[in-house]
């Protein structure tokens, strides 16, 4: 294992790459590192992540108190001493507010699955914590039962993501992949529909992810008796609805990751219903832009095309009155 100096020297590079790729603004965010049975680094509270420096990195006891260093450790250390006293597995926790992702956990939207293969091995569910004070005790435990339940990569309501594992580099991985994957998500939305990964092809990723020796909950279900399939385990209708051709077989899922089939607020579950793209509205005027019809894409897309046709329109309006009085 590296000697302290060596991980402080980590948590400062982790801390500038997340600075640097904007998972962080000012002082937002927080790293830490196990050391020992009852010794972790932390980064300070109050200091900007793209400007630490080995000797910003304090030390605490498992308890939260601080131990060694000049400055005040992060005020939210407590959510990294609830990981490491659920799982002795962990030795790093990365806290930051990337944006992609963290517009998910402000909208409330569960992030799918079954749709990018490196998401369905490193990470698997994503769930998201209900909203506490951060800092408290009470906030902390709000992510306990989804690392009870091996989540490496968890979204906090109003407020950003935290991610956990073996080392501190796989950890900061964890934030970067959550986040494209957010970012590939949004951007599916605009292009079109979008299509997930059959049941199958997705089984054989679980048993990639096994032979990897990286827990999922997902690998349980699947040895048992029951045989769930696999794409019910996690994930929402609510994301995919209206934006998939495929029958969508999820629900909302619960903190052991198995869907209960409550549906989107509490309506009835879309599963297993086909999801067509929605109907254009109906338009003053018929239109076709590049090629294609309106209502082939989100209706982001369609909004704004209908916008450049109206306003074609009164630019040609505009024109021929123009040239009628200039006559």
């Amino acid at each position: 294992m590296a000697g302290e100096w060596q991980l402080k020297q980590q948590i400062c590079d982790v801390g500038r790459r997340m600075y640097e790729r904007g998972f962080v603004a000012a002082n937002d965010g927080n790293i830490s590192v196990r050391i020992g049975p009852n010794r972790f680094l932390c980064t300070p509270t109050g200091v900007s992540k793209g400007t630490l420096v080995p000797g910003d990195i304090g030390v605490v006891d498992i308890e939260g108190n601080q131990i060694a260093g000049s400055k005040p450790r992060t005020s939210e250390i407590r959510m990294h001493l609830a990981i490491y006293k659920e799982r002795t597995d962990i030795n790093a926790v990365c806290h930051a507010h990337p944006p992609h992702a963290t517009a998910f956990a402000v909208a409330g939207v569960d992030i799918p699955n079954c749709i990018l293969p490196e998401v369905e091995v490193f990470i698997g569910q994503v769930p998201i914590a209900r909203y506490e004070t951060p800092g408290t005790w009470d906030f902390a435990e709000t992510i306990l039962p989804y690392v009870r339940n091996k989540a490496n990569t968890i979204l906090l309501a109003n407020h950003g993501a935290v991610s956990c594992d073996r080392t501190l580099e796989q950890a900061y991985f964890h934030l970067e992949t959550v986040d494209m994957y957010c970012q590939i998500l949004l951007l599916s939305k605009q292009v079109g529909s979008i299509n997930q990964i059959s049941d199958e092809k997705v089984r054989e990723l679980l048993g990639l992810k096994k032979r990897l020796g990286i827990a999922d909950p997902r690998l349980d279900c699947m040895e048992s008796a029951e045989q769930c399939k696999v794409c019910t385990l996690s994930g929402s209708d609510e994301f995919l609805k209206g934006f998939s051709q495929r029958a969508i077989p999820q629900h909302t899922a619960d903190a052991d990751g198995h869907g209960r089939g409550r549906g989107i607020a509490e309506a009835p579950s879309q599963a297993g219903q086909p999801q067509p793209i929605a109907a254009a509205p109906a338009a003053a005027f018929p239109a076709v832009v590049a090629g294609r019809a309106l209502g082939s894409s989100s209706t982001t897309a369609r909004q704004r095309e209908m916008n450049d046709q109206i306003e074609r329109l009164v630019q040609l309006i505009t024109d021929r009155i123009v040239g009628m009085t200039g006559k």
